[in-house]
């Protein structure tokens, strides 16, 4: 007898794991607050113009590739590998650098500014590549059914890597460069997990090795959303149901378990087992109403940057640009250490350009061109007024115009600005953040709010705030994760 899914949110590790569980014979019904799937991994549609609304690459590509091969499906989707993986511009300098996967190239980039990088690069990946790998299978890929099961499981990996867990990548990039643009460049995927590189632990350091030697960095082809219409597709022919415009606001509890949801028209949800693909933290407190996780308890843990998003619609075709580029200045270390805080004034701010159309021309009509501007700005905590969104987004069009040589704000046709307060509306994001619980070491493994509820037996979750963290591999990982307990709890029905 089958036994039903309730799956609140399509974002990615919704749609994975609603695919696992069909595939392991379970029923699945989603519902979902926006008006389509995907979460924040969705598509803006507008004057013609289409805009993925988030993320724009991502690495690990063969988690997807694990995911179809679990399901029995052929990949719904093409990859594109990035090289150059992006480019970078500082501010006051005439140039930009282009990040090659190739190291002699890399090298050549920097050879004014950091002599004999090839070989520093290759002491520092090795590194880099070892944590990864002690790490991947023991920490990153597992459930953990308890805080001290975490800390003996973390006594399997090396003990050489223990000191990179106390002190900040910003550090280990000292330790290994010597001028300010290469140790910059390199610890910007401390931006990617949500977080500045001086308050990301050492050991993540492990992502600079995932996007120059280990997998880089992928697009899709026809744009990041088609991962969204192919994995829905499939669960389309699986017979599984979703529904949009649902809000969910309260649930019914039956001999220890949870036994229905309700949504904002009070319209009931049940089903045998449920798995939340909202964020892990916040649920438990605003639905559930968990002491632990009431407002005050929430707004004590540390959340990612919030998103600025800006789309334009262009009239004709940007010239002397790459798909990916990061527009930089030269107050880094105070610019991290005041941003999230709100400390620093955003009329010049750091931020990150896709120009889509580049990738996908289908993006555009012809001729012209979709461009994506991310700026990651302070959460609701602590800036809780946006009404100067415009302006700030005026400041960055201007700022990018003025170092590019060209006209963004005469060529645009098209605009939309989206502030935290949008997103947190749209998506339902804690206090906007964009990605969720920051990964300081009280945050990550068997400190991460865990994928099983601690007080409901058929209640789960999935997604960037629960085990192993944010990112879409890790979203993909999720779901392998939640539905491995849920066949150890439930056992597979096909």
């Amino acid at each position: 007898m089958n036994k039903k899914v309730l799956i609140i949110g399509t974002g990615l590790a919704g749609l994975s794991t609603a695919l696992r569980l069909t595939t392991d014979g379970y029923e699945v019904e989603m519902v979902e607050k926006y008006h389509r799937p995907g979460g924040r991994l969705n598509l803006l549609e507008k004057d013609g113009f289409k805009f993925d609304m988030a993320p724009t690459f991502f690495s690990m590509s063969y988690e997807f590739k694990e995911l179809a091969d679990y399901c029995k499906i052929k990949m719904p989707f093409e990859f594109v590998e990035l090289d150059p993986l992006y480019s970078v511009h500082f501010e006051g300098d005439d140039r930009s650098y282009l990040i090659h996967k190739n190291l002699k190239k890399l090298a050549e980039e920097f050879k004014k500014i950091e002599p004999d990088l090839e070989k520093k690069l290759e002491r520092f990946l090795k590194s880099a590549g070892e944590i990864f790998h002690d790490t991947e299978n023991i920490v990153i890929k597992q459930n953990f059914d308890s805080l001290l099961g975490y800390l003996l499981q973390l006594t399997r990996v090396p003990i050489k890597h223990a000191p990179k867990m106390f002190y900040s990548m910003w550090r280990e990039m000292e330790k290994n460069f010597d001028s300010f643009e290469v140790k910059v460049i390199f610890s910007l995927v401390g931006f990617f997990l949500g977080a500045t590189p001086f308050d990301t632990p050492a050991v993540y350091s492990m992502l600079n090795y995932t996007e120059l030697v280990h997998d880089g960095y992928h697009n899709v082809k026809g744009g990041m959303y088609k991962i969204v219409e192919g994995l829905v597709k499939e669960l389309e022919q699986r017979n599984v149901k979703m529904h949009y415009g649902v809000e969910i606001e309260r649930f019914e509890k039956t001999n220890g378990q949870i036994s229905a949801f309700y949504d904002q028209t009070g319209k009931k949800w049940a089903a045998d087992l449920f798995v939340v693909n909202a964020d892990a933290a916040s649920f438990r407190g605003q639905i559930l109403q968990r002491k632990k996780y009431a407002p005050k308890k929430l707004d004590q843990k540390k959340w990612t940057l919030a998103p600025l998003t800006i789309y334009l619609g262009l009239d004709t075709k940007v010239t002397n640009m790459y798909h990916h580029n990061y527009f930089l200045r030269r107050n880094f270390k105070e610019y991290a250490g005041k941003i999230f805080k709100n400390t620093i004034k955003l009329d010049k701010p750091y931020y990150y350009v896709n120009i889509q159309s580049m990738h996908n021309p289908a993006y555009a009509p012809e001729g012209k061109e979709s461009v994506f501007i991310l700026c990651p700005v302070p959460d609701l905590r602590y800036k809780a007024n946006w009404d100067d969104a415009d302006e700030i987004a005026d400041a960055i069009i201007a700022d990018m115009g003025e170092r590019t040589g060209f006209d963004f704000a005469g060529h645009t046709e098209s605009r939309s600005v989206y502030s935290p307060k949008d997103w947190e509306s749209a998506f339902n994001l804690y206090q906007g953040s964009g990605l969720g619980l920051a990964h300081d070491l009280n945050q990550v493994g068997g400190f991460r709010p865990s994928n099983k509820d601690e007080e409901y037996k058929n209640l789960y979750y999935a997604g960037a705030s629960t085990v192993p963290g944010t990112g879409l591999p890790m979203t993909v990982i999720s779901s392998r994760l939640v539905t491995q307990r849920i066949l150890k709890d439930h056992g597979t029905l096909s």
